[in-house]
């Protein structure tokens, strides 16, 4: 559940960017902190691990409303792509409200996919949460390379992959131009702000 903070009168929510390596976690949010350096009162922070990073920034969201008066404020984070960095994925998933998986569409990645979700699974029950019952959207990314003759899934084979039966909403984007990166975005605040006014 969020951090609430009685004394700013402020509900602090966490959302994690998760997916395999290279599936575009940061240029996510690298798009976001450009397009909205003004709701962003910190800085992007980025850790490095050994040829990966984790990012983190504040967002604060529009037109979203308050819950019982407090506003809002939104901690998006990114975790390190590589099975080896799976300790810092873990310790990043701590108290997580909600998770954006991007899915990297290119065929070749097909497998990486499959694993990563399974270790996104794995890493929500170690701090006793479930998959099946926290706000989760797949962003199916890097859709833009279809167009330039690179082989990438159909949107249905990356459904039937990993979407059967988790059934929860799925966007095609491409981070690299920005396409359908905001509405993931913000697809993901709605459902966690619904999850919130349930558990108020």
């Amino acid at each position: 559940m969020a951090f609430i903070n009685m004394k700013n009168k402020e509900v602090q929510a966490k959302i994690v960017y998760y997916g395999p390596g290279r599936c575009g976690k940061t240029t996510n949010l690298e798009y976001i902190y450009q397009q909205f350096r003004e709701r962003i009162p910190s800085e992007m922070v980025s850790i490095k691990t050994h040829g990966d990073r984790t990012l983190f920034f504040d967002f604060l969201p529009f037109d979203v409303g308050k819950i019982k008066g407090y506003s809002i404020r939104m901690q998006l984070y990114t975790v390190p792509g590589q099975i080896k960095y799976d300790a810092t994925r873990r310790l990043v998933l701590k108290g997580v409200d909600a998770v954006v998986f991007v899915a990297d569409s290119l065929t070749v990645q097909r497998e990486q996919n499959l694993i990563s979700l399974k270790n996104l699974q794995d890493n929500l029950a170690a701090h006793k949460k479930d998959i099946y019952h926290i706000p989760l959207i797949i962003q199916y990314n890097k859709r833009d390379l279809e167009n330039q003759g690179i082989p990438v899934m159909s949107i249905e084979m990356m459904e039937n992959d990993l979407n059967e039966k988790l059934k929860v909403p799925s966007i095609p984007a491409s981070a690299l131009k920005g396409n359908n990166v905001v509405v993931t975005l913000k697809k993901i605040i709605s459902m966690t702000m619904a999850s919130f006014q349930k558990g108020l």
